[in-house]
C-alpha cells in the first residue's frame, strides 16, 4: 500500500494514498480499533448536509469566498450521492462528542477537491468547519439523521402495516369467537375487532413519533463550542438552519437556547421514547398472531398465517412463526437500545454531552430494525392471515364465559352455578342451565346467542 504524507497540529502522519481522509481521521483510526461498528451512513450525510448549509451561510454573510463555497458544496454533494463512501472509516467508540467523525469529514471534502487539483485549496478547520465546531455540528446531525430516517423510512412502513390491517379488519367483519383475558376465556368477541385493536396500537405508536418529530426539528448549529456561538457570525445559526431546511424539505429551525442544545439530548430521548412504543406494541401484536396461530392440531390454530420455510430440520412439515419471532427479537433489541440511550442522555457534563455517538448509533439501529421488521412482517405474515372459521365457532361453543350473556337475566350467582357445574360434569351451558331450573329451553334458545354478545357495529 502507497502513502502520503499529512500534517495536523500534532505533526506529521501516514495516510493511505488511496483515501481522502487526513491525518486527525488516520489518528482516530489508529487510536480506536474498538469493535466492528462504524459511524452510521446517515450520520456521515447528515454532516454532509450541515458542510453544505454551513458553506452557503457562511458565503452569504460575507466570510468565505464564492470559489470556496462552490469546492465545499461539490465535496458535500458528492457525499450525499454515495460516491465517496469507503472514506469514513471511524468506529462508534470514539470521543464522546464526535469530533474525529466531523473532521473525517471536513478532511475528505477538503481533500476531494485539494487532491484533485494538486493544490491547498481548502483547509479542514478554517474553511469546511467555518462557524461550527463538532458541539453544535453532531447535535445537528444527529436530528438531521433522526427526521429523515423517521420520516422517510418508519413511518411509510408503519402507515402500510395500519393500511393492511385496516383491510383485514373490513375483510373478517361477521365472524364471531372467543375474547381472552387473563389467557383465560373471556365473553365473545369479533375477528374485526381484534384486528381493529392491533390496527390501533400501531396507528397510536406511529401517532407518538410524529408528535416525537418536534423535538427534533430545533437544531444546535451556531451553537459552536459551548453555545455562545463564539467565532461564529451573527445570522449564522439562522441563514445555516434555513439551508438546511431547504436541502433536506424538512421544517428545521434554530434551537432557541444553545445551551440547552449541546448540553442535553431530550429531543433524541423523547422520540426515542415513542419508537420504544412501537416496539412494544409490535412485539404485543406478535404474540398473540403467534398464540392465535398456535397448533396447527394442538394449539388455539384460530388463525392460519404463511407457511415461509421448513420451520425445522429434524421434524418434517413443521411450519413456525418465524415472523413473530423476528417482531419479538427486533422489539427486545430496541428496548435495550433505549436503556442505553436513556443513560447516554442522563450524563451531560456541564456545556456538552459526551456520550453522542452511541446515543446516535443506538436511536438509528432502532429506526432501521423497526422499519425492516415492520416491512418483513407486514408482507411475509399479516398480509397472509386467514381466520379459520371452524375453530373460531368451535371454541365459541365450548367457552363457559359466554354464561355472562345470561347473567342479567337470571343473575350473577345463578350464572356462576351454570358455569361451573357446565365445568365440571362437561355439559354444554344450556344443558346446566335447564339441569339446574333457571330457564326452560325455549327461553334458553332465545334468550342466549353468543354471536350477538361481540356488538359488532
Amino acid at each position: 500500500m502507497n502513502f502520503r504524507t499529512e500534517k495536523d497540529s500534532m505533526g506529521e502522519i501516514k495516510v493511505p494514498e488511496d483515501k481522502l481522509w487526513g491525518a486527525q481521521t488516520q489518528r482516530s483510526f489508529q487510536n480506536f480499533k474498538i469493535g466492528k461498528e462504524t459511524m452510521p451512513e446517515e450520520v456521515i450525510k447528515a454532516i454532509a448536509i450541515v458542510k453544505k448549509a454551513a458553506a452557503l451561510a457562511n458565503c452569504s454573510l460575507g466570510k468565505l469566498s464564492e470559489e470556496k463555497c462552490g469546492y465545499i458544496v461539490e465535496g458535500a454533494d458528492e457525499i450525499l450521492k454515495g460516491n465517496l463512501y469507503g472514506n469514513f472509516p471511524l468506529v462508534v467508540w470514539q470521543t464522546g462528542s464526535g469530533t474525529q467523525t466531523n473532521m473525517n469529514v471536513n478532511e475528505v471534502i477538503a481533500n476531494f477537491k485539494n487532491l484533485k487539483s494538486g493544490k491547498k485549496l481548502l483547509h479542514p478547520n478554517d474553511d469546511v468547519n467555518m462557524s461550527q465546531s463538532s458541539n453544535d455540528v453532531f447535535p445537528t446531525a444527529m436530528h438531521i439523521a433522526a427526521v429523515l430516517s423517521i420520516e422517510d423510512k418508519l413511518i411509510p412502513a408503519v402507515e402500510r402495516l395500519a393500511e393492511v390491517l385496516d383491510g383485514l379488519e373490513k375483510e373478517n367483519r361477521g365472524i364471531v369467537k372467543v375474547a381472552r383475558t387473563h389467557v383465560q376465556d373471556a365473553v365473545p368477541i369479533s375477528f374485526a375487532q381484534e384486528i381493529s385493536g392491533f390496527k390501533y396500537l400501531v396507528k397510536e405508536a406511529a401517532d407518538e413519533i410524529r408528535l416525537s418529530l418536534v423535538k427534533l426539528y430545533p437544531l444546535a448549529l451556531g451553537g459552536t463550542a459551548v453555545g455562545t456561538g463564539l467565532n461564529a457570525p451573527d445570522g449564522f445559526s439562522e441563514a445555516a438552519v434555513k439551508n438546511i431546511a431547504e436541502i433536506t424539505g424538512k421544517p428545521f429551525i434554530p434551537e432557541e437556547n444553545k445551551f440547552h442544545a449541546l448540553s442535553a439530548k431530550d429531543g433524541i430521548l423523547f422520540a426515542h421514547g415513542a419508537l420504544k412504543t412501537l416496539a412494544v406494541n409490535l412485539f404485543k401484536i406478535a404474540t398473540d398472531v403467534k398464540w392465535l396461530a398456535s397448533g396447527p392440531r394442538c394449539g388455539l390454530g384460530e388463525i392460519e398465517i404463511p407457511f415461509n420455510e421448513p420451520g425445522s430440520s429434524i421434524m418434517p412439515g413443521k411450519v413456525n412463526p418465524t415472523q413473530c419471532e423476528a417482531v419479538s427479537m427486533v422489539a427486545i433489541q430496541v428496548m435495550g437500545n433505549d436503556a442505553a440511550v436513556t443513560y447516554a442522555a442522563s450524563q451531560g457534563n456541564f456545556q456538552l454531552n459526551a456520550f453522542m455517538p452511541v446515543i446516535i448509533y443506538n436511536f438509528l439501529q432502532s429506526v432501521n430494525l423497526l422499519t425492516d421488521v415492520t416491512v418483513s412482517f407486514t408482507e411475509n405474515c399479516v398480509k397472509g392471515i386467514k381466520p379459520n372459521r371452524i375453530k373460531m365457532k368451535e371454541n365459541l361453543s365450548r367457552s363457559l364465559m359466554t354464561v355472562t350473556g345470561l347473567s342479567t337475566i337470571i343473575g350473577y350467582d345463578a350464572s356462576a352455578k351454570v358455569a361451573k357445574k357446565a365445568h365440571a360434569e362437561n355439559l354444554s351451558l344450556k344443558e346446566a342451565c335447564l339441569s339446574l331450573g333457571f330457564l326452560d329451553e325455549k327461553e334458553f334458545d332465545a334468550l342466549f346467542r353468543p354471536e350477538d354478545m361481540a356488538k359488532e357495529k
